[in-house]
C-alpha cells in the first residue's frame, strides 16, 4: 500500500464525517454571524466532496509531485457528474415540468380518493418508476420538485418529511431498473456482463416496482391527514403557459440527452442549443435552476476523485464475499460510497458467479437511499428539498432513519 492510498483513504473518511456534519455547521452559522459565510460554505452538502478532493489534490500534489496530482485528476471520467447537471436543467425546466405534472394531475383526479393524495402518491410511486426510461436524476429532478410544496413544506412534521424523502431517495434508486441504462449502479456492469434491459425487467424490474408501490403506499397512508393544506402547485403563478409546440420540443431535448447520456461532447451540444432555445422564448421559461445543478455536479465530481482512489480497500472486500453475504455488504458499503463506484469494481472481478452478480447490483440499488452519496441522483433531491426543512439542512441521521425501512422491503423484495 502506498502513502498516497493511506491518505486518500484518510480524506474519504474526513469526508464522510463532514456530510453527516453539515447540519452542526448551519447551527453555527446561526450562533456566530460573523462568520456564517464560512459556515454556511461548510454546511452545504454539495460541496463537501468538492472540498475534499482539492484538498486530497494538494495533498497528493506534495506527496507524489504537481503532475501525478494533475495526471489523475485527468484520468477520472467525469461523464456522469455532467450528465447529472445537464438532465437537472433541462427537466426542471417549465414545459417539462408543466408536462409531467399534466400527466400526473390527470391520473389523480381520475384515480379514487382525495386528488392531493394521490398525486403525492404517484410522485412517488410512478414517477421513480418512469425513471427507467428518463433515467433517475431526471426522475429526481421532477418528482423534487412536485413533492416540495405539497410534502416538504411548513407545517408537515419534520419526521414525515425524513421518512417521505427516505422513500424518495430508494424508490428512485430501485425503480430505475427496469431497463439496463438508467441506474448508474446497472450501467456499470450491463456491457461488461451482457445484462440488457429483458434481462434487467425479468431479474430486477418486477421485483424493484412491487417494492416501490409498497413504500409509496405506507408513506403516502402516513401523510394522508396533513396533504389537505398543501399549496398543491409545484409551479410559480406564469403569464405564458407553454405551448404543446414548446412543451414537445423541450421533451424531444429531454429525450436527446437521455439518449446520448454516454457521450458528453453531444449531450453539452445539445445543451447549449436548449440553453440557445430558452432564451428566444424565454416568455415560456421559469430561471433555470442552473446553479443548483452545478452544485450537484460539483459534488459528484468531488466522488468521483475522492473515489477512484479507494479501490484499494474495496476491492477485495467484495471479492471475498459469498453471494447471499455479498448482498448485504455492497449495501452496507453503498451507504458510505457511490453504488455506481461499487457495481463498477464489481466488473472488474474476474470469474464471478452469476448469482454473485445479481446480489452485488441488488444490494447496490438497495442501499441507495441510505445517505446522500449512495446514488448519483440523491444529491440533487438533498438540493431542491433542502429548504423545506429545519435549518434548510438535512441531516444525515435523519435521511438514515427514514429511509431505513423502505430499504427493508426492497431488500426483502431483490432476495426473494
Amino acid at each position: 500500500m502506498q502513502n498516497i492510498e493511506l491518505i486518500s483513504a484518510v480524506v474519504f473518511g474526513l469526508a464522510l464525517l463532514h456530510t453527516f456534519s453539515v447540519k452542526f455547521f448551519e447551527q453555527l452559522a446561526h450562533r456566530h454571524p460573523r462568520h456564517a459565510g464560512l459556515f454556511h460554505l461548510l454546511g452545504e452538502i454539495e460541496v463537501v466532496f468538492g472540498f475534499w478532493a482539492f484538498v486530497l489534490i494538494a495533498l497528493m500534489a506534495l506527496v507524489d509531485g504537481g503532475p501525478r496530482a494533475i495526471a489523475y485528476v485527468e484520468s477520472r471520467q467525469y461523464t456522469e457528474p455532467l450528465f447529472v447537471f445537464v438532465i437537472m436543467v433541462v427537466a426542471a425546466s417549465r414545459p417539462v415540468l408543466q408536462a409531467i405534472q399534466a400527466l400526473i394531475a390527470g391520473i389523480a383526479r381520475r384515480a379514487p380518493g382525495q386528488t392531493a393524495v394521490m398525486t403525492v402518491w404517484l410522485c412517488l410511486a410512478l414517477v421513480p418508476l418512469i425513471g427507467s426510461f428518463i433515467t433517475e436524476p431526471a426522475a429526481m429532478t421532477l418528482a423534487a420538485l412536485m413533492l416540495a410544496p405539497r410534502v416538504f413544506r411548513p407545517g408537515m412534521p419534520e419526521w414525515l418529511k425524513y421518512g417521505a424523502l427516505g422513500v424518495l431517495f430508494v424508490n428512485v434508486s430501485i425503480g430505475g431498473t427496469l431497463t439496463s441504462f438508467a441506474a448508474p449502479p446497472v450501467l456499470m456492469v450491463a456491457g461488461t456482463w451482457g445484462w440488457d434491459s429483458a434481462f434487467m425487467a425479468r431479474h430486477f424490474g418486477w421485483k424493484a416496482a412491487i417494492a416501490v408501490l409498497i413504500n409509496a403506499t405506507a408513506i403516502t397512508w402516513l401523510l394522508r391527514r396533513h396533504l389537505a393544506t398543501a399549496d398543491g402547485d409545484s409551479a410559480p403563478p406564469q403569464v405564458h403557459p407553454a405551448s404543446k409546440t414548446v412543451s414537445a420540443i423541450h421533451l424531444a431535448f429531454l429525450a436527446a440527452v437521455v439518449v446520448f447520456a454516454h457521450h458528453p461532447v453531444i449531450f453539452l451540444g445539445l445543451f447549449l442549443l436548449f440553453l440557445g432555445f430558452t432564451q428566444a422564448y424565454a416568455r415560456y421559461q421559469s430561471p433555470l435552476i442552473l446553479k443548483e445543478a452545478l452544485l450537484v455536479g460539483f459534488f459528484l465530481a468531488g466522488l468521483v476523485v475522492l473515489g477512484g482512489m479507494q479501490q484499494w480497500w474495496l476491492q477485495p472486500i467484495v471479492s471475498s464475499l459469498e453471494p447471499t453475504a455479498l448482498f448485504f455488504g455492497a449495501l452496507g458499503l453503498t451507504a458510505i460510497t457511490d453504488n455506481a463506484a461499487l457495481t463498477y469494481l464489481g466488473s472488474l472481478i474476474e470469474g464471478m458467479s452469476d448469482p454473485a452478480k445479481y446480489m452485488l447490483v441488488a444490494g447496490a440499488v438497495a442501499g441507495g437511499g441510505l445517505t446522500v452519496i449512495a446514488n448519483a441522483p440523491n444529491p440533487a433531491g438533498v438540493t431542491l428539498l433542502k429548504q423545506g426543512f429545519e435549518d434548510q439542512s438535512i441531516g444525515a441521521g435523519g435521511l438514515l432513519a427514514g429511509a431505513l425501512l423502505p430499504t427493508m422491503v426492497a431488500a426483502a423484495l431483490l432476495l426473494s
